[in-house]
Parts: structure tokens; sequence; C-alpha cells
């Protein structure tokens, strides 16, 4: 038995000695040591980053196959050229150390091995730190993620990572993210992508296992003051106040915002009939004391919920935007000139500015070309003693009237205003007037309130001074 083996052995050892087989050797210990080192990641799920899934599930098999192939493929060449020129050997060398060609193949397998571990640590290491990296995720697929990721840089969750939100920790979602990520790959290789790139509503991870791994809706937040500043499309850009006193809530007592809708047990369902879920003819509403009532909306059959989508309301139901915020320009142009990147001492400043966000064009580079050379213009030929004294203002406004639509509008990816609804209030989207629209009936006749007083006061309504502002001493 032993020698059968050694004459089956002997010839594929001679064969093998040749550069085809010996770079499928490489390959294979390459790609075989690059697994061996990526597998406590895999079975721990510690990098949480669906390319980890796509380098360990595609590529290196990929490269560990087309390794085993280049092997028989090298020993078929050779025996067939050494066949054709007749100098096949009849017998072969022993495998052993006394065989030269036996002793230079062990070496070879033996240095490519060393070296494939060496390098494959370092590069792994790298790959898997870069592959979490927030610059990884939203730089590496350029025009596919650049929307998400121009929202991103702006919001107000800028500093927390992308895999933190969008996997989460444990085993289960790592390997979900493996199977998405690699879809995900296909699609932008061959170009099969959607544009724009929809919200990733069906297959997020739960609320309660992300969001509030940091936020924690037992936390009791008081009420709050909220300021918002308009400005008028006149010549001076006349600034009005809007203030309200939301009702935050939230912690152990079902009150405020948060308390009604997720405070100590509980618990929301919703029929949606749309994939966007801004249709929602049905509301389910379990007040945590044994009190279940369930609201519909005037055209809605009773028993139809049971053949739409059903889902349990959580955090990203109302702040469905919490990091990749996209405004609209008139918000947008009121932040600026609030924050003084756009001046108020500019006639027209808002209303032009409005204008050129609100105009067509073909690409970014066109948009930034005739936004800022637009802007100047219109205050060199308008208005040239303010042209000439204030340069420097007129810069500045028609640099952040760009920066507003570079980070909102993307013609390439077919995202413009207003392409990602905003779920927050619903003064821009229907927000919670999706449920709050005082049309969801229970059988008894009890509406969900559209009260404004429920989730706010309002102390003031586009006031160019509100009293109450001076009262609590705030500018």
């Amino acid at each position: 038995m032993r020698r059968r083996i050694r004459d089956w052995v002997s010839p594929v050892v001679y064969l093998s000695n040749n550069w085809i087989s010996l770079t499928g050797v490489v390959l294979v210990t390459g790609a075989a040591v690059a697994w061996i080192l990526l597998l406590p990641t895999m079975l721990t799920g510690d990098a949480a980053t669906p390319y980890i899934g796509i380098l360990t599930f595609l590529i290196l098999p990929v490269i560990f196959f087309a390794g085993l192939g280049l092997i028989p493929l090298g020993i078929r060449l050779r025996s067939k050229r050494e066949h054709t020129s007749g100098i096949y050997p009849t017998a072969f060398p022993p495998v052993d150390m006394r065989n030269q060609s036996f002793r230079r193949l062990l070496t070879f397998v033996a240095l490519a091995t060393f070296a494939n571990i060496v390098i494959g640590s370092q590069l792994t290491y790298r790959a898997v730190h870069y592959m979490d990296s927030v610059t990884f995720c939203g730089q590496a697929c350029h025009t596919v993620m650049q929307p998400e990721f121009a929202a991103y840089q702006n919001s107000p969750h800028a500093r927390v990572a992308c895999v933190d939100c969008h996997i989460g920790p444990g085993a289960s979602w790592f390997v979900r993210s493996k199977l998405s990520g690699a879809g995900q790959l296909l699609a932008v290789t061959f170009n099969t992508y959607p544009r724009p790139i929809p919200t990733p509503i069906e297959n997020l991870r739960p609320a309660r296992e992300t969001c509030e791994q940091c936020h924690w809706p037992d936390k009791f937040s008081a009420d709050r003051i909220r300021i918002i500043a308009n400005y008028a499309e006149d010549e001076t850009n006349t600034e009005t106040k809007t203030v309200l006193l939301m009702h935050i809530g939230g912690g152990p007592q079902v009150r405020g915002i948060h308390g009604v809708h997720l405070g100590p047990g509980v618990a929301i369902r919703y029929a949606h009939s749309d994939g966007k879920r801004l249709e929602i003819p049905w509301v389910e509403y379990s007040d945590g004391k044994g009190s279940t009532t369930q609201y519909a909306s005037p055209d809605f059959k009773p028993g139809t919920e049971k053949t739409m989508r059903v889902r349990v309301m959580d955090c990203l139901d109302c702040h469905n935007r919490p990091t990749h915020v996209f405004e609209l320009p008139e918000t947008a142009v009121n932040h600026a000139i609030s924050s003084g990147e756009i001046s108020r001492t500019l006639p027209y400043a808002k209303k032009k500015s409005l204008e050129l966000l609100k105009a067509s064009y073909a690409t970014h580079g066109d948009a930034q070309r005739r936004i800022t050379e637009e802007f100047a213009a219109y205050y060199r030929e308008q208005y040239p003693d303010i042209f000439e004294k204030q340069p420097i203002e007129v810069k500045r406004a028609a640099s952040a009237v760009w920066n507003i639509y570079s980070r909102n509008v993307f013609p390439e990816m077919k995202v413009t205003w207003g392409t990602y609804p905003n779920h927050i209030g619903h003064t821009d989207f229907p927000g919670c007037f999706r449920c709050h629209d005082d049309n969801h009936s229970s059988a008894s006749g009890k509406n969900l309130t559209q009260d404004c007083n429920a989730c706010h006061n309002l102390l003031a309504m586009d006031e160019e001074n509100p009293e109450i502002l001076k009262t609590l001493g705030v500018r």
C-alpha cells in the first residue's frame, strides 16, 4: 500500500516543479493562511462589517480554488510537454530528502507559507480595521454612497462609526451583513444598483439593539425650548422666530412624546400599505395597563391588516433620518443665515439662494460653477456698492449656497430635494400626521389626537421679537 502511494506521489512531485503549479501553491497557501487569520473574527463577529464577508466568502475562495486549479494544470502541461519531447522519465526519484526536486518543492512551500503568514497577518489586521472605518464605508463606492456619506458628515452622529448603527454587536447580524455586503458588491460591480439608493428600512436592525445602546427610552427628558428662525425673501431678509415648548417625556411615567410612544409597557403596532411607510391605515395601541385600542382610517376595512405588513413601532419610525439627514432648501438657507455663513446684510440673500438651489444642474461640477458665478454676478450687477464693499461676504455666501447644494442634491444618483422624507415633525413631510391626522378612529369613536399641545406648546409663531424670549432672557 505504501509503495502504491509512493508510486503515485513521485510523478506528482516531479511534475509539479514548474512555475504554473508553484504559483498555484502560493495562491492556495496565501488564501488558506488569510482565511485562518480571519477565522476568529468570523466566529466571534467582532469585525462588524459586511466587507469582511466579501473577503472571506467571495474573494478568498476564488483565490483558493484558482490556486488549486493551477497546480494540476501545471502538472498536466509539463507532462504533455515532456511526452511530446520524448523526455518523460520511465522512473521517478523517490519522495524523500535525497530527491532534489522534492527538497526544492518542500523548501518553496515552506518559504511561501512563512511569507504568507507574515504578510497575511499584517494585511489582514490592517484590512479588518480599514473595512471598519467610516472612510471605507463612505468612500470605497464613491458615486453610490456619496449622498449618504455627505449627509452623514453633516449629521449629529458624524463621529459615530457606520458599523455601530448599521450592524451593531453580535454574530447573527454580522452574518446577515456579509450576505448583504456581497449583494451590494455585485450590484456595484455590474452597475445594477438603484438610483437613488432606497432607505434600508426593511432589513434594518431593531433600534433597541443599536440606537438604545446610547439612547434609551427609560431615561426621562424634561420639556425643552426650541427656537426656529425663519427669514423672509425680502430685501432685508427679515427674521422671525417660532418658539415651541417640546414635551419630550419618557422615563418611568407615560408622559410626553417618548413616554406615550415608548413608555413602560407601551406597545404600538401599525400596518403600512406602502414600502416607505408613509401610508398607515391601521394602528394598535397597548397602554401597558391591560388596555388595547385599534384605530383605523375611514377607508380601512376591518381585518385587512392581516394581509398587510405589520410592524412594532420603535425609534426609527419617527427618527428615520437620525444621521443621514437631508435638508430642504428653505431650512438649510435659514440655518446658514442664522450661523452667519450667509450674511443678512446682503439684499435678497435668501431669495437669491433659493433661486439658485432650486435650479436644475447636470452634475455637481456644473452646479458649483453656476451657483458661485451667478451669486456673485447678481450682486455685481444689481448691487455694485454692496459687491465692492462686502466682497468677502458675497464670496462666503456663494460658497455656503454651493455647500448646501453639494450635501443635499446629487444629479448622478437622482437625489434631489425631498427624495428622502424625514418623519420628525410634520411641517415638511407627513411625519406625525401619518397617524395623528384626526381621522384614525377606534370602534368607540375615539380619534388619534391631532392636538398640537399633546407634543408641544406654541409659545410664539413667526414673530419678529417674541415676548417669551425677552422673558426668558434669550436673544
